[in-house]
């Protein structure tokens, strides 16, 4: 089984968290793998610019995911082992741009009372609890 290893940041300015829609429609957090010479920090930090364009500054690190899922290849599918390690991040504005290279067409800042009520994944809900509880 192949394993990936992603960073994300759960960005809030003020009482709204950052998510970003999918071209499916699905309300996500910012993520992306970590780079080769990149550590896990880094790699938040630049997975939340490149696809939001929002600077996000690191708080405390909010803890991991981990799940299994099937990736469709030239040769069938493989299975994937990925681990998301997860940052609280602060920002100074709300501007923000969704990367469509990057597979969005909206990004907003959501108020607390309704982040988990939009984002999609259950394991990015309890991320976005977590958070909550931090600020």
């Amino acid at each position: 089984m192949k394993r990936e290893v992603s960073s994300g940041g759960v960005v809030v300015f003020g009482n709204a968290i950052l998510l970003l829609r999918k071209y499916n429609g699905d309300w996500v957090l910012p993520k992306g793998r970590v780079e080769k010479n990149e550590n896990i920090r880094q790699a938040a930090t630049r997975e939340v610019l490149e696809e939001s364009n929002v600077k996000g500054e690191i708080i405390k690190y909010l803890g991991e995911i981990n799940y299994t899922f099937r990736n469709n290849t030239e040769t069938g599918q493989e299975l994937i082992n990925k681990t998301v390690h997860w940052f609280l991040m602060q920002t100074r504005s709300m501007d923000c741009i969704p990367q469509k290279k990057e597979g969005f067409i909206d990004a907003r800042f959501v108020h607390v009372d309704r982040a988990c009520e939009v984002a999609r994944y259950e394991d990015e809900r309890n991320i976005i609890n977590k958070a909550i509880c931090e600020i």
